[in-house]
């Protein structure tokens, strides 16, 4: 097929196909090829219905286009090709008339489209998270201060030691309280960057983790030490790492198996920008699954699934992996919870162009 009066599609970042009047395919441009797992030679020439296994809604999607004659959108279809994956598009189709094209087809990788938006609601969270905390703490701590110094003058007023019983749990409550509001101030340190190896941060996590777990729990490693080293602030990452692993054994209760696994992820999409690569880091538990109520706001400052948790862990998580420039979500259900970071590599990255929106 002549692919002449299609040129100005081919460079296209944007997944085009291109119908005739019998709804065969007479173009398919590259991003189309790559979404799809098509190959050009394969499909040209041959019915739509022959390159997806099951059409039946971007048919119907096409058919009202065409009688209606305008522009139409089915935002949510779900499409795949002969032994692959289904995906989640959306597809706009439009009418033209020229000799050879009677239908063009636009799809967009829905999944990809809910992450970027995800990613922003979160981002704007995350902000919103910091100086709620920043000013709740600093509104804490003066009070607190205040109440610590007059248990401990009450003390020594008292005139049976006895007594001094309930002015130590003043105090002991405000020290609890005084390192809660040290630990929310934390993330407000600028990370200090090096050099460093990921499976590094992922050993001192495993070690402390077993010195503090019973043998109930497993820690299975699942690395791919090919990764090169990251640019990043060590400590940050393993206090990130530890306090999801800690959610996992404490909801684990004694009994279960943690997997830290780590990948490579090529063209990746992290925070709003594409880079060639980035570090896919997974913290895999098969414990009970994080509440369901929950789920959506855990990241959230003082939101817990457990009975006494200070819902700071994952707040501070998600600012530290932030404040690298890179992304957390979390997949859970009973039996499976899968915390995923993703972290940018340095080696001669330049951020490619945005995604389409």
């Amino acid at each position: 097929m002549n692919a002449a009066p299609f040129l100005g599609l081919e460079i296209l970042a944007t997944a085009v196909i291109a119908l005739d009047e019998q709804l065969s395919v007479i173009f398919i441009n590259p991003a189309a090829e790559n979404l799809f797992s098509l190959s050009a030679k394969h499909v040209q020439g041959h019915a739509l219905q022959q390159a997806f296994s099951e059409p039946g809604e971007l048919l119907a999607a096409v058919e009202y286009a065409r009688h209606n004659d305008t522009s139409f959108t089915e935002h949510d279809l779900s499409l795949a090709t002969t032994g692959n994956q289904k995906l989640q598009v959306s597809c706009t189709v439009t009418p033209v008339d020229t000799d050879l094209a009677k239908v063009l087809l636009e799809f967009h990788p829905v999944d990809q489209q809910l992450k970027i938006v995800r990613e922003e609601r979160m981002e704007m969270q995350s902000q919103a998270n910091r100086e709620l905390i920043r000013n709740l703490a600093h509104e804490i701590r003066n009070p607190l201060g205040g109440i610590r110094g007059a248990a401990q003058l009450l003390e020594h007023e008292l005139p049976r030691p006895n007594l001094r019983e309930y002015t130590q749990v003043i105090i002991k409550e405000s020290d609890r309280l005084q390192s809660l509001m040290d630990r929310l101030l934390t993330p407000h340190r600028l990370p200090q960057i090096s050099r460093i190896n990921i499976h590094e941060v992922l050993e001192r996590v495993r070690s402390l983790l077993l010195a503090e777990t019973s043998q109930g729990i497993k820690i299975q490693r699942d690395y791919d030490t090919s990764i090169p080293e990251l640019e990043a602030d060590k400590e940050q990452l393993i206090q990130a790492v530890l306090n999801i692993a800690r959610n996992a054994v404490q909801a684990m209760q004694g009994k279960g198996q943690i997997v830290l696994r780590t990948r490579i992820a090529r063209q990746a999409t992290v925070a709003k920008k594409r880079y060639r690569l980035a570090v896919k880091l997974q913290i895999i538990d098969d414990g009970p699954g994080i509440p369901e109520d929950i789920r959506e706001s855990i990241f959230y400052p003082l939101v817990s699934g457990r009975e006494g948790g200070s819902g700071v862990g994952l707040t501070l998580a998600q600012t530290f992996v932030t404040q690298h420039h890179g992304t957390i979500e979390c997949d859970s259900r009973p039996g499976y919870t899968c915390f995923t970071l993703l972290l940018p590599l340095p080696n001669h990255e330049q951020p490619l162009e945005n995604q389409p929106r």
